[in-house]
């Protein structure tokens, strides 16, 4: 603790503010941070400009490692692939962190998909567009949105249903079928519905597909008091927070992997 004391007395000039900051950083719990700049003659300016300095830096290194894996595998890596890779290494990083420098870096995975269509019948018969591309919520349990996106392993095809809250996009329920049947739907709801609290403050968000446009669909929900909200049709962007979720899945997992069978999938898929 003396020499770190004795640091806040040495010259100012060169290195040695930095010396002194650092010294202030590791004394900081111990003495009152006035009285510390006070006797290492630091302006308190000066102090708070090297802290955010060194607090927008921290992620330099992570972000060289983020661009050298995403390069490395020319773009076909999204934020979980990478998340991955750099845990492989040893780097024990969170990959909410991963995804927020990638967005920072302008870095994202190069390989979508096309989407499965079950459009049937007319635009605006079964509920209007309530949702409106509104995708943030303020607590959870305001708006759900859904979707079945399709996948092909050889000969065979399987289907995910799943329940996206946008509050915090978790997915709180799925289902896979190989089957794109009603009966995917309606496991996924009672799923979901299981864990739902109060369904009346619910908008619950789908495109114009066969599966929603259901009288069975539209009374399950009804019956929790939920708000059937639908896209326009042709109109993607309606729901564009579960494509884009579908569009990640497949970049990072599906399209980068070698499945030989769909049990395959569905194990990898669940993990």
């Amino acid at each position: 603790m003396l020499k770190k004391v004795q640091c806040l007395n040495s010259s100012t000039r060169g290195s040695g503010i930095k010396t002194k900051i650092q010294a202030i950083q590791e004394l900081r719990h111990e003495f009152d941070l006035a009285l510390l700049l006070s006797y290492g003659k630091v302006a308190r300016s000066t102090y708070y400009y090297h802290e955010k300095s060194e607090r927008k830096d921290k992620h330099q290194s992570l972000k060289i490692l983020i661009k050298s894996i995403y390069n490395k595998h020319k773009g076909r890596y999204g934020y979980r692939r990478i998340t991955d890779e750099l845990r492989k290494k040893g780097d024990a990083v969170n990959h909410k962190t991963v995804l927020k420098i990638m967005k920072m870096l302008g870095l994202k995975s190069l390989i979508r998909t096309k989407k499965y269509k079950s459009y049937r019948g007319e635009q605006g018969k079964i509920a209007p567009n309530i949702l409106e591309r509104a995708f943030k919520a303020q607590a959870p349990e305001q708006k759900w949105v859904t979707d079945v996106t399709e996948f092909k392993v050889r000969d065979k095809k399987l289907y995910l249903s799943p329940i996206m809250d946008l509050y915090n996009q978790e997915i709180i329920s799925y289902q896979l079928s190989e089957r794109a049947d009603f009966k995917q739907i309606t496991g996924m709801i009672h799923k979901a519905f299981r864990k739902l609290k109060d369904g009346s403050n619910l908008i619950f968000h789908s495109d114009q597909g066969w599966q929603y446009q259901m009288r069975q669909y539209q009374h399950l929900l009804k019956e929790q008091g939920i708000t059937q909200s639908m896209s326009r049709k042709g109109n993607c962007l309606d729901n564009a927070v579960i494509e884009n979720f579908f569009g990640t899945l497949k970049s990072e997992l599906f399209y980068i992997q070698k499945f030989n069978s769909i049990a395959h999938l569905k194990r990898e898929i669940k993990e």
